[in-house]
């Protein structure tokens, strides 16, 4: 009878002892889980925090690039022009084959609806090349400067007062077709504007802030 009494309590001590084991290993299974999701957040922030920098870094040094540029947006397009007749639709100061070389992309619409775009060269306004390009909007572009007396030139022209041109461009999209500029200030600050077609008054371009705020 003691020997039975012995073999329980053994037995009772061995159960305890292995729900105790147990009720550890589930602890420590949490305590890691909660610990790797800890640290799975943490560099998910700090990712995200690189990420910040390295966007805000990208937009310093587009500013700072846009503001080193000798030729402005009008120069680029009036060179563009000398190199290739017809109607400038966009210029926009871009790196050139996704270096670090930052030139001029201006495309020019020919009398022949071929379509041109032309680098030039940002510090002397050298035409550095010109290649076709296969569109087919030349009627829609044609409709949409219809009767218009604002150039992309001359919109660049009134956006300067804004900042540094980086870009301009036709916005021919709906009823309210106008020239779209875009522009970076000394410290960075991006604002893009839009320039009536006819009268060449410039607007804050209040869709792009919406667009922000989402």
């Amino acid at each position: 009878m003691k020997r039975n009494i012995v073999i329980a309590a053994v037995t009772a001590a061995a159960l305890i002892g292995g729900g105790t084991a147990t009720a550890l290993a589930t602890t420590g299974d949490d305590g890691d889980s909660a610990r790797q999701t800890a640290n799975t957040r943490l560099s998910n922030d700090a990712h995200d925090d690189r990420e910040d920098r390295d966007d805000r870094g990208d937009r310093g040094d587009d500013a700072e690039r846009a503001a080193s540029t000798d030729v402005t947006a009008p120069e680029a397009i009036a060179s563009a022009l000398k190199h290739t007749s017809g109607t400038v639709v966009s210029a926009e100061l871009d790196d050139e084959d996704d270096s670090d070389k930052v030139v001029w992309k201006v495309d020019v619409l020919s009398g022949d609806d071929t379509w041109h775009s032309v680098s030039v060269d940002p510090s002397d306004g050298r035409v550095l090349g010109s290649q076709t390009d296969d569109e087919d909007d030349s009627a829609q572009v044609r409709a949409a400067l219809k009767g218009s007396s604002v150039t992309a030139e001359e919109a660049a022209k009134a956006a300067a007062g804004k900042g540094v041109v980086t870009s301009v461009d036709l916005d021919d999209d709906g009823k309210a077709k106008s020239w779209e500029t875009e522009t970076r200030t000394s410290g960075g600050a991006e604002r893009d504007w839009k320039v009536d077609l006819n009268t060449g008054k410039i607007t804050a371009d209040r869709s792009d802030d919406t667009d922000d705020r989402d």
